[in-house]
């Protein structure tokens, strides 16, 4: 197992000054960029290893200057845990799984 933390990471990168209302071209272009990375996402929730993780984030934000966005700011919120191993690209699901299994035996609705 290698030494460096496995993150889960949600960012919300926001192209601004930008001259049309519409940033999903902007979102394609980073879409791409996580293809490209290998690591685990959906939209913009992705988790690996912390360095992949944030080295995805930065390709992001470079390949939508390049797109022309001269200013971009983005929020970043990441979890890291070294009380269990977590098995790569099952960090999120495992979340989810636990809450579901959680409602299910209160008798209560899945998400």
């Amino acid at each position: 197992m290698s030494n460096e933390l496995y993150a889960v990471a949600d960012f919300c990168l926001i192209p601004m000054g930008t001259n049309e209302p519409s940033v999903a071209e902007h979102i394609a272009v980073c879409h791409k960029i996580l293809e490209k990375s290998g690591l685990k996402f959906e939209v913009c929730d992705l988790e690996g290893p912390w360095s992949e993780v944030t080295k995805a984030i930065y390709d992001c934000h470079a390949a939508v200057h390049t797109n022309g966005v001269s200013r971009i700011a983005t929020d970043i919120r990441i979890g890291t845990r070294t009380d269990r191993e977590i098995v790569p690209g099952e960090g999120n699901k495992g979340k989810v799984q636990r809450v579901q299994e959680i409602l299910e035996r209160r008798g209560n609705s899945t998400l």
